[in-house]
């Protein structure tokens, strides 16, 4: 078994060498194959993975975004991986404990092929967990986090795993085997956002469970994900880096839920962007 670790990076290099050492200090270490895609980096992100003689460093131009650099190490997976083995989705800015991955890997076996999430641990909060999944509501267009429904104890203390609607790139492990049958990333469709949502999506409605194990933490800074807020109006809608870029959204809703529930996006975005802009 041969767990392929893929991390798309563009500079932020501090953050790439602390999530390598922490891969290097997994239980199933030996297990292990860390695929870096640097996207055009000018930090010296270049020159420290030359030196790492136990990462596959594969390159990009600086225009894959997330989705493409992913691709670009399924299609590695692809070439060198077996159905037996598996996948994991990683950012670079986060850190786990020594049994991070086998915690994972246990999960998604007890199982039956799950692909299984992460919960995220935040620097300086108490209680520190501050997302289990999300949840999404089809209908409406409302996607949320799972953390916000559970009873404050509950917060504290979570179950050891729950299922969720879709899994995020921040810390997910799949079966190999899915990419094969169910496909890879929409890469022109969904460069960035909501690529990693879609791909675990599709395999749910496969039949694949979904769940996260809250015995599998990422630890993550203070500010982490996208700030919109300094972004023009222009940007926050229609750029690739903004997570509230429209067509992004609708291409999105067009590719999941029922055929009924495709065909109506449109005008359900339509309908409930007014809605909304006039509620406020």
């Amino acid at each position: 078994m041969t767990i392929f670790v893929l991390i798309p990076v563009f500079n932020r290099l501090h953050h790439t060498q602390r999530v390598i050492e922490a891969l290097r200090n997994q239980t199933l270490a030996d297990t292990l194959r860390i695929v870096v895609i640097n996207d055009g980096s000018t930090d010296g992100t270049v020159e420290y993975l030359q030196l790492q003689k136990d990462v596959v460093a594969l390159q990009g131009n600086g225009n894959l975004w997330w989705g493409g650099a992913i691709q670009k190490g399924l299609d590695y997976v692809g070439e060198h991986g077996k159905d037996a083995d598996y996948v994991l989705f990683l950012n670079n800015d986060t850190w786990f404990s020594p049994d991070y991955v086998e915690a994972l890997v246990r999960v998604s076996q007890e199982a039956d092929g799950a692909a299984v999430g992460s919960v995220i641990h935040e620097e300086g909060r108490d209680p520190p967990i501050v997302s289990i999944g999300p949840k999404i509501n089809i209908n409406r267009l409302a996607v949320w986090d799972l953390l916000n429904q559970l009873p404050p104890e509950e917060q504290r203390h979570p179950r050891k795993t729950y299922r969720v609607d879709t899994l995020s790139g921040r810390g997910t492990l799949y079966p190999a085997v899915l990419f094969r049958r169910y496909g890879g990333m929409h890469t022109w469709l969904l460069p960035h956002y909501m690529a990693d949502y879609e791909i675990a999506m599709r395999f749910g409605r496969a039949g694949v469970p979904l769940l996260v194990s809250t015995e599998a933490v990422v630890f993550s800074p203070q500010v982490y994900g996208n700030n919109v807020s300094k972004l023009s109006w222009w940007q926050r809608h229609f750029s690739i880096r903004s997570s509230s870029n429209i067509a992004h959204k609708l291409v999105f809703y067009l590719l999941i839920g029922s055929p009924a529930q495709r065909i109506t996006a449109p005008l359900r975005m339509l309908c409930f962007g007014i809605w909304r802009a006039f509620s406020r």
